[in-house]
């Protein structure tokens, strides 16, 4: 990253408005046409998982140009024990932004936060050739598994990290996705009409 000038800070009800066109400008037509992002991050805010302490966004030239949200989750260990864990997402760029080191700095910088309040382990849905440079792996080489997929089956997509050593060394399970996952398309499609129309591809 040649510019370094920008600011990282926890999101303010100000920019929630700001903050939702910028994940849907990031995830457009990226995963589906359209994105679902947006809307997520708008019904994740009121959810009793959602961490407002590793609520980011990135600031430069004095607007959002990125932001990243963390919410509780847990690993249901084979032996019964509940690991309580993070999961992240979505964490997003503008489009004029990416590929220039400011996703990376903002990960890292809330990695950072996350390991200082305590927590032990974040698992989420990411690419490992990204999110590898920050220490994470697949989940299944640590014997945490993604639910709704047969224990046998690598799913590369599903990557963990731990943030204390060790805290998964003796866990084998399944990773329990909050319902904050479970989304009304309907309810999406909606709330996108709120925001300047955009061609899905």
């Amino acid at each position: 990253m040649n510019d370094e000038k920008y600011i990282i800070r926890n999101e303010t009800p100000g920019d929630f408005a700001e903050t939702e066109n910028l994940v849907r400008e990031a995830f457009w037509n990226v995963y589906r046409p359209g994105c679902l992002e947006h809307y997520v991050l708008h019904i994740m805010r009121n959810s009793e998982n959602f961490v407002k302490d590793l609520d980011f966004v990135m600031e430069k030239d004095k607007k959002l140009i990125g932001q990243v949200v963390y919410t509780r989750a847990q690993i249901q260990a084979d032996d019964g024990r509940i690991i309580p864990i993070l999961t992240m997402g979505p964490i997003g760029i503008l489009p004029a932004y990416k590929r220039k080191g400011y996703g990376k700095a903002l990960l890292d910088y809330s990695l950072k936060k996350a390991t200082a309040l305590g927590a032990g382990a974040v698992c989420f849905e990411g690419n490992i050739a990204f999110y590898g440079k920050s220490g994470f792996v697949i989940a299944s080489t640590m014997g945490i598994h993604y639910h709704g997929e047969p224990r046998e089956n690598e799913v590369p997509y599903f990557l963990c990290k731990e943030l204390i050593p060790g805290y998964l060394s003796k866990v084998e399970g399944f990773f329990e996705q909050p319902l904050i996952g479970f989304i009304d398309n309907a309810a999406a499609e909606e709330f996108d009409k709120h925001f300047p129309y955009k061609e899905k591809e």
